[in-house]
């Protein structure tokens, strides 16, 4: 296997030193092997919070796994082979993604893709125009523990699903895009494509969406912001349930999902579609709607 040069744009999350950590050093258990992160730029938000009061941080952690840094995201994407764009801010990805596509090299962009279904078509758009192949995902819905239950085989078909999460929420990343993202992409995972419409039911401590399939399958995804941190789900077969606590396991989700990463920037193809994603960033869209009107929305 190929070790890829690994360009890391945007050092204003978490996952950023997460992911080089799981990348950078061989002695971590859970190391993943087939690239390296050698190049950043620490870009962020001056008008987040959340974006701007980490980057200090988080730059001095990942230069001390030897990756180099430099002022423009042009810069990074010039000298690596694949990019994992990692701004928190979901508000700048569309343009982030204007000036990397003509590079053409595989590009993971961290959740949320975007913040609107328009710039979702947008970002698509891009990816056909320039042949430049685009993946997005939470980790979720790669723990090890969802996997687990998705190779069930003596339970018959999912009938449907309800999962559950911390949603807090920040007012630059509208309603669900900010942490419900997470509790959906499992959902997602479970249930795939064809989500016809959506019901939030919202309160000052938790919500509730809920939402019709096509072939008539239910899938639900529950938010906590009363102390309760814990990702898990309940799915739902033909022959019982089954259920998922995304705490049981010792190896971490970013660890899984760094593992399909690696195959996507190889073979630029994601077991992510595209297409998905967009109707993930749509029913987040129409989840927000709902919260704000009280009514069920159509996707």
């Amino acid at each position: 296997m190929r070790n890829r040069k690994i360009g890391m744009i945007g050092l204003d999350t978490s996952h950023a030193t997460a992911f080089t950590k799981l990348l950078n050093d061989p002695t971590n258990p859970f190391f993943v092997k087939g690239g390296k992160v050698t190049i950043a730029c620490p870009v962020g938000s001056s008008d987040f919070e959340l974006s701007y009061s980490r980057i200090e941080a988080i730059t001095k952690v990942v230069e001390q796994y030897g990756v180099q840094l430099v002022k423009t995201i042009e810069e990074v994407a010039e000298t690596c082979d694949a990019i994992l764009l990692e701004s928190v801010d979901g508000r700048v990805h569309l343009e982030q993604v204007k000036k990397l596509v003509g590079y053409q090299k595989p590009l993971f962009i961290d959740k949320p893709l975007c913040l609107s279904f328009s710039e979702a078509i947008e970002i698509v758009k891009l990816s056909e125009q320039y042949g430049t192949p685009i993946m997005s995902s939470s980790a979720l819905r790669f723990a090890e523990e969802v996997r687990q239950a998705l190779a069930i085989q003596d339970k018959g078909k999912i009938i449907g699903a309800d999962c559950f999460g911390p949603m807090d929420m920040v007012d630059t990343q509208p309603g669900y895009f900010w942490y419900g993202i997470h509790a959906i992409e499992m959902l997602y995972a479970i249930l795939g494509c064809g989500a016809q419409q959506v019901t939030t039911v919202s309160t000052v401590h938790s919500d509730l969406i809920v939402s019709q399939w096509e072939d008539g399958r239910i899938g639900s995804a529950r938010g906590s912001r009363g102390g309760n941190g814990e990702f898990g789900a309940i799915i739902h077969f033909e022959k019982g349930s089954h259920f998922v606590s995304i705490s049981s396991s010792s190896k971490p989700f970013y660890a899984s999902l760094l593992e399909e990463i690696i195959r996507f920037f190889n073979t630029g193809q994601s077991s992510v579609p595209l297409h998905e994603t967009q109707e993930i960033i749509r029913f987040i869209e129409a989840a927000n709607e709902s919260k704000d009107t009280g009514k069920r929305v159509n996707l």
